[in-house]
């Protein structure tokens, strides 16, 4: 059940805005910068038209993973940013799959990308139109370019920007120079393009073992930039790719791959994080060179770059979230409390959260740490809007009302959305028996406790006012049951009712009718906001070790009763449980008319004044 707000009133809000990215797209379309051609051509041979008529008006972006993982919180705001400014500019954004390296993609990933993208509300298939019935579709992979890259190796060979070297990867590494010094040419820098032709065909042949060989860009060994000291292009790899099988025992470094990529789709505005800064001039001295020989058209793709998202409380690393999950610290890619958006459509952040997050975190140049606490509140303030109310007993006390009359129940009505009276009431089964939250009784309370103890008077929310008449206690002295009189013209909603002023409001559910569910009471995976950073009083030889900062209360498993009506909850449906949060019928472990919920988000934020649970 999803009561979302729409696209559009999400789109609104982004309109408002404005960025620096904004501002040069604004200023590019009024300057008539990009007019973008539109290729609908199939991969093929270097001659081959790139472009159709022309498009003046749209822009073009792209969202470019690479399928080697499951995409996380960083990667929500790529893809918000991507796909909202070319929805907003009247534009296409294109999901391309930047596989270029074999040994690491699957399948897989491609699939859970796919569907980690239509999750979040956006699409690479433009309407259809009066001209295209069934709309274009923009799905493209770095592989169905393969044909062209390996020319485009060759024009650079042929024209005198690149050659085959033949030191070791090692080799390499150590003549590339530093920061402060210069990089050495290689010996093989001088082949001639026979040679280079001649090796690069052979390469691709499959005559050499891995590592035998590179393709390097012939750019300047002494420049300030490091990337720009003949990087590595194309290497052998003897590998099975997932899309183009074993065709291919040579596959194209991401940073050649990349801007070609861009390039043949007509992209305008290549949209990449801050890290990319330094591979810029690489991105355009290729892109020129290709321009130069005819290869490609113009006007050439602009990268700009952001600051990637930071958010406190998480680690985005590929490798700390593989640590993770290789080492067993959570149950698997999905699990509610990693960062990775599987992860976060399980543990039931809606999709609605994501995009207004993006929004109101915005982008800019600048590195900055996001409080968790603002991505919280975003999904708090959607399901707010969108979540129907229920209640659960998570910590279950029996309460007994004495002068109830035995074997008989009534209907207490409750409303499905405070805020949305148009979406009615359900009958809650109100009997002799009921269960009420533990916290909600007191047998000697403290100052300012409004409950239930001996002698007080509370209401049960919707039902009827009950006074506590007295308890009883276990073997080991616990409370294991409430005693109450109840009165019988007290009933919320009757006539009446409202002359008795009592302070204590309890959530309950019958007895005789509650549903016996599986809870999972997930937090924040780390207790501290920078896992693995140093802490004040540290010496300064220390270092830890982000795994120490689990939090080791991240997850929880109760045995709840909730109210009938929670029974027939189906995956994904998110509930506000009145008084406790957010939660989810677990869209992996739920069953049909056996559910269990995950807590997606407290009422509140409870970690601005919370102890860490780390000494």
């Amino acid at each position: 059940m999803s009561h979302e707000p729409s696209d559009r009133a999400v789109n609104s809000a982004v309109l408002a805005s404005t960025n620096f990215i904004r501002n040069i797209i604004e200023s590019d379309l009024a300057a008539g910068k990009h007019a973008a051609r539109r290729w609908s051509g199939a991969p093929g041979p270097a001659d081959q038209q790139l472009a159709g008529a022309l498009d003046p008006a749209r822009i073009r972006t792209r969202f470019p993973p690479e399928p080697n993982g499951y995409l996380h919180f960083g990667h929500a705001k790529s893809i918000c940013l991507n796909f909202g400014l070319a929805q907003d500019y009247g534009g296409r954004c294109h999901l391309r799959f930047d596989d270029t390296n074999p040994e690491k993609e699957e399948q897989e990933y491609v699939d859970s990308i796919i569907d980690a993208v239509r999750w979040l509300g956006f699409s690479w298939q433009e309407e259809p139109s009066e001209n295209q019935p069934a709309g274009e579709c923009h799905l493209y992979f770095a592989s169905n370019y393969f044909d062209w890259m390996a020319q485009f190796a060759e024009y650079l060979i042929t024209s005198g920007h690149a050659y085959v070297e033949s030191q070791s990867a090692e080799e390499i590494r150590a003549s590339r120079g530093t920061l402060t010094e210069a990089g050495k040419e290689s010996v093989y820098r001088q082949r001639s393009v026979e040679e280079n032709l001649d090796l690069f065909g052979r390469m691709r042949g499959g005559e050499f073992p891995d590592g035998a060989h590179v393709l390097r860009a012939k750019i300047d060994m002494a420049s300030a930039n490091i990337n720009l000291r003949d990087p590595v292009i194309y290497r052998i790899r003897h590998a099975s790719h997932h899309n183009t099988g074993d065709r291919w025992c040579v596959y194209p470094m991401y940073t050649y791959a990349h801007p070609i990529e861009d390039a043949l789709e007509n992209i305008t505005h290549s949209i990449c994080t801050l890290e990319f800064a330094d591979q810029r001039p690489f991105y355009d001295w290729l892109l020129e060179r290709l321009a130069e020989g005819g290869l490609l058209q113009r006007p050439l793709p602009q990268q700009i770059e952001f600051s990637r998202l930071n958010l406190t409380y998480i680690v985005l690393s590929k490798r700390k979230l593989i640590q993770l999950v290789d080492e067993g610290h959570v149950s698997g890619w999905d699990d509610p409390r990693l960062p990775t958006l599987v992860g976060a459509r399980r543990r039931g952040y809606p999709a609605a959260g994501f995009r207004l997050f993006a929004e109101r975190v915005g982008v800019s140049r600048s590195d900055s740490l996001i409080e968790y606490s603002l991505l919280e509140d975003t999904m708090r303030e959607v399901l707010n809007e969108s979540a129907e109310r229920r209640v659960a007993v998570l910590d279950p006390l029996r309460l007994i009302i004495d002068n109830y009359p035995v074997g008989t129940s009534e209907a207490c009505f409750a409303p499905n959305h405070p805020l949305k009276p148009e979406l009615g009431k359900r009958a809650m089964p109100f009997g002799r028996e009921l269960w009420i939250e533990r916290e909600d009784f007191m047998v000697e309370p403290s100052k300012g406790y409004h409950r239930l103890y001996p002698g007080s008077m509370a209401r049960l929310r919707y039902g009827y006012v009950v006074k506590c008449t007295g308890f009883e206690v276990d073997e080991s002295g616990e409370v294991n049951a409430v005693h109450c009189d109840y009165l019988p013209d007290s009933k919320s909603g009757t006539s009446g009712a409202d002359r008795y002023k009592v302070k204590g409001n309890l959530h309950w559910v019958a007895v005789a009718d509650a549903y016996a569910a599986e809870v999972r009471l997930y937090d924040r995976l780390f207790a501290v906001p920078s896992p693995g950073a140093r802490r004040e009083g540290d010496a300064e030889d220390v270092e830890r070790d982000f795994l120490d900062d689990l939090n080791p209360d991240s997850r929880r498993v109760v045995g709840a009763w909730v109210e009938p009506a929670l029974k027939l909850a189906k995956p994904e449906e998110c509930f506000q449980f009145e008084r406790h949060g957010y939660f989810v019928a677990d869209r992996v472990e739920s069953e049909e008319g056996a559910p269990v919920f995950n807590r997606t988000v407290t009422l509140r934020d409870v970690w601005t004044s919370k102890p860490s649970p780390i000494k």
